[in-house]
C-alpha cells in the first residue's frame, strides 16, 4: 500500500525483536501520537503491536508520507 508507512530498517537491525509487522500493528494501533517539542517536525506515537507489546515509535511525515525511523519497547524492571 502506497500509504503505508516507511519502517527505516535500523529499527530492526538494533532491536531484532521488533519486526516490520510489530511496527505496523502498533502504528495502526496507536493509543497516543504527540508533535516533539523540541522543532524537528517529528512525533512520538505510542501503541500496542500483535504481541501485547508496548511500542515507542518516532516518525516524520515528508512528502505525505511518514517514516518510522525509531521504535522500541519501554524497559521493564524484572521481578
Amino acid at each position: 500500500m502506497d500509504d503505508e508507512p516507511i519502517i527505516h530498517p535500523r529499527i530492526h537491525e538494533r532491536h531484532p525483536q521488533i519486526s516490520e509487522h510489530d511496527v505496523l500493528d502498533a502504528w495502526h494501533g496507536a493509543l497516543l501520537s504527540a508533535l516533539r517539542m523540541d522543532g524537528s517536525g517529528s512525533w512520538v506515537t505510542v501503541g500496542m503491536d500483535s504481541n501485547g507489546r508496548l511500542l515507542e515509535m518516532v516518525s516524520i511525515n515528508r512528502h505525505r508520507r511518514w517514516l518510522i525511523y525509531h521504535a522500541m519497547t519501554p524497559h521493564r524492571k524484572r521481578p
